[in-house]
């Protein structure tokens, strides 16, 4: 049984940091591209950061570029993202997700996995 599991959101003020994990199991975590989405209230889910298998190629959407850092860990199954400057426009409910591909991918329906989500909230 695949499961992602996302711990490490929460409440911060805005300027602060957030480093939520998602840890994987029941797959084999090396040959996975990962991702991790975010979805606001009345927002469509979109792309964060994404990850290639070996972890030498990354995308960040232009939002948080500079911002937040994707890494893994494949000794761990293990794909992190440090938050930094977190402003209130980053609100919402962040996915971890899997898929079977070799490269980075930003498209959601190329992720055959999904964690259960982790809510972040940036206070003002």
């Amino acid at each position: 049984q695949v499961q992602l599991v996302e711990p490490g959101g929460g409440l911060v003020q805005a300027g602060g940091s957030l480093s939520p994990s998602c840890a994987a199991s029941g797959l084999t975590f090396s040959v996975l591209a990962m991702g991790w989405f975010r979805q606001a209230p009345g927002n469509e889910r979109e792309i964060v950061a994404a990850i290639s298998p070996s972890g030498g190629s990354t995308y960040y959407a232009n939002s948080v570029k500079g911002r937040f850092t994707i890494s893994r860990d494949n000794a761990k199954n293990t794909v992190y993202l440090q938050m930094n400057a977190l402003n209130p426009e980053d609100t919402a409910v962040y996915y971890c997700a899997a898929a079977m591909r070799l490269a980075v991918t930003l498209r959601t329906n190329h992720y055959d996995y999904w964690g259960q989500g982790t809510q972040v909230t940036v206070s003002s």
